[in-house]
């Protein structure tokens, strides 16, 4: 198997970076575009469990808007061969001191790069 194929490497670059310009402006039409729309997908959040990419998008659809803008920490992208890679980033929201982790698995699909399962918590707080 081939690790970071650099086509590959730059089509999930290019599609992470959709998926999160998506995320920091709430582009829910996006974020829905880029799951996987299967019941196999599914999304672990910091409070929630999602199965499904219907359960996934009305989980966006009410999210609120606010509060969504992060810096990204540390982003790592590895492709594995043609058809799968994973991201995972380290980020901090705005105005917040805690970390958190987002780790996504991508498959390459027919509709192109698409997010088949998610997972993102946070640490606890530093210690004062």
């Amino acid at each position: 198997m081939q690790i970071n194929l650099p086509e590959v490497l730059a089509e999930v670059t290019a599609a992470f970076e959709r998926y999160e310009q998506a995320l920091t402006s709430n582009d829910v039409a996006v974020l829905d575009a880029l799951f996987w729309r299967s019941p196999h997908t599914l999304r672990y959040g910091a409070t929630e469990n999602l199965y499904g990419h219907d359960a996934i998008a009305g989980f966006r659809a009410a999210r609120p808007a606010h509060g969504l803008a992060r810096q990204l920490l540390r982003t790592v992208i590895t492709t594995y061969g043609t058809d799968c890679a994973t991201a995972n980033v380290e980020f901090r929201r705005s105005g917040s001191d805690r970390t958190g982790r987002q780790s996504q698995t991508w498959l390459r699909t027919p509709e192109g790069w698409r997010v088949v399962a998610a997972h993102v918590s946070l640490l606890a707080p530093p210690a004062a």
